[in-house]
């Protein structure tokens, strides 16, 4: 069996649990979603977002809303962060993510930024549409796009478990005192900074070992 030393762990399986451990004011930040499962999910999601601190929602922690978007909606502020991919997109926006589908000859087709953009308004919160071009929008309308082609292209990030790691680093900067657009915008960076010293091969476990090497190249001590 695979063993994890280096880490510490603390087994939370229902609200009562993630409530206590939320006790501990040194916790700065919550990522939820990621292997969560939608049970869990369900119980640990609402709980999160009514703490007060900045949350990242990713995977499990966004699709299992997916027959009733807007309970989630309902929960959000402008301190939370949605993490999804296409698929993860789809479910929470269907209406916007078919406006991207559509084509010229049916109606007119929905540009990406206009959808993360109206996404992040309906939501109440900041929504980072995660792609080769990955889109950051926030309540108030303003976006940011980072493009990972040409000479930046690192088509590697479609492995499996990659925006777990992407959902991890923005939490990982919100802990540290950013602002939810900002921590977004750099992490996207980040990690597809990484992603290029790593190459091809990359799995997402690869990603955090691969950070160190960015940041000394930034000059960050």
């Amino acid at each position: 069996a695979a063993r994890l030393d280096a880490i510490m762990l603390r087994v939370i399986d229902d609200d009562v649990a993630l409530r206590a451990a939320l006790a501990d004011t040194r916790l700065s930040a919550i990522c939820l979603g990621p292997g969560l499962g939608w049970t869990r999910a369900q119980a640990l999601v609402p709980t999160a977002l009514a703490d007060g601190r900045p949350v990242v929602l990713d995977a499990d922690g966004l699709s299992v809303w997916g027959d009733a978007p807007d309970t989630l909606f309902d929960m959000l502020t402008g301190a939370h962060v949605l993490t999804p991919h296409g698929g993860e997109f789809a479910r929470l926006f269907p209406d916007l993510a078919a406006g991207m589908a559509a084509t010229p000859d049916v109606r007119p087709r929905l540009s990406k930024i206009d959808a993360v953009r109206l996404s992040a308004v309906r939501a109440g919160a900041v929504v980072v549409l995660k792609g080769p071009d990955t889109v950051i929008a926030d309540p108030q309308g303003a976006v940011v796009v980072h493009c990972a082609a040409y000479g930046r292209a690192a088509p590697w990030l479609a492995s499996a478990g990659t925006g777990d790691v992407l959902a991890g680093l923005i939490a990982g900067l919100l802990a540290r005192g950013m602002a939810p657009v900002p921590a977004a915008e750099a992490a996207v960076w980040l990690h597809a900074e990484a992603a290029l010293n790593i190459g091809p091969g990359l799995i997402a476990e690869d990603l955090p070992d691969a950070l160190p090497a960015v940041f000394r190249a930034m000059g960050v001590d």
